[in-house]
């Protein structure tokens, strides 16, 4: 755009002065008005810049009813909390073996808000199914093996076995010796090590499909087929420690047991935290607990 330029009048020599005035009258503004971008100060900020929160893991707490979630709980909040949060872990102390030492079907939703631990990893379980004896999709159906002589020993001991040779799936042995029952772990959320579990996970998320799925779990807790039979009742190595119950469930049918008779098929255990996000799919199939 071009810059206006003042009326002047074309007579005499004042008309000439004139123009001659107002000449450097412009440029002195022009140069002024750049002498003073160059020397100005630059814009300094006089109020201090706001410390950007550190990043934390939100998982939705428990509904207080079916369908409507309370506030988010932060379960990474930052390292010191971590730190404290581990001692409140180490304090709940381990559950007892007599604990474990019931149905199937019965300790399966108990398990439910309870707390798996190995090392600095912390995992809360929102999500599992329950295997009984005399159930055409437990493993116990085989009769004892060198593979599944876990499931038939006391409650309380883990039962760790490979899935299509890629998956380490965590079995908690349930009831007493000989039954030949277990209650799978399908879901957790994390509580503290997200570090290490990212890193066995090969996957750097907070996001629910880090821990969805009984091999995500497995593999999160680094686990191998050498810890089955591990007793989870004492301290050390692979433990589960008590934790908050949920206020409600979700129950449904188990997943990926066609092979199962009809009515095994669609027995309602599979049990599941309501209002967690840290669960399997499908979903739709997972129904308030009545």
């Amino acid at each position: 755009m071009m810059r206006s330029q003042p009326f002047i009048s074309t007579s005499g020599h004042q008309d000439s002065f004139s123009r001659m005035i107002c000449a450097v009258l412009a440029y002195g503004g022009i140069f002024s008005t750049m002498t003073a971008a160059r020397l100005s100060p630059p814009f300094k900020r006089t109020a201090g810049r706001a410390k950007k929160k550190p990043a934390t893991l939100q998982v939705v707490s428990d509904s207080d009813s079916v369908g409507n979630r309370t506030p988010a709980v932060p379960l990474f909040p930052s390292s010191t909390s971590l730190e404290s949060s581990a001692a409140r872990v180490v304090l709940a102390g381990v559950l007892p073996q007599s604990f474990f030492l019931i149905d199937a079907l019965d300790l399966a939703p108990r398990l439910l808000g309870k707390l798996l631990r190995r090392d600095d990893v912390v995992l809360r379980i929102t999500e599992v199914e329950a295997y009984r004896q005399n159930d055409s999709a437990c493993h116990g159906r085989f009769g004892i093996t060198p593979r599944t002589a876990p499931v038939f020993g006391p409650g309380g001991h883990a039962y760790v076995y490979l899935c299509y040779g890629l998956h380490m799936m965590l079995n908690i042995v349930a009831d007493k010796e000989g039954i030949g029952a277990a209650v799978l772990i399908r879901s957790c959320a994390p509580v503290s090590g997200l570090k290490t579990i990212q890193e066995r996970r090969g996957l750097k998320t907070e996001k629910p499909v880090l821990l969805t799925g009984p091999g995500k779990v497995g593999q999160a807790l680094g686990l191998s087929t050498s810890w089955s039979n591990h007793p989870l009742h004492t301290s050390g190595g692979l433990e589960i420690m008590d934790g908050p119950e949920p206020e409600n469930i979700l129950v449904g049918p188990r997943v990926g047991i066609d092979y199962a008779l009809p009515a095994d098929v669609s027995a309602p255990w599979r049990f599941a935290i309501a209002g967690t996000p840290w669960i399997c799919a499908p979903k739709n199939t997972l129904k308030p607990r009545s």
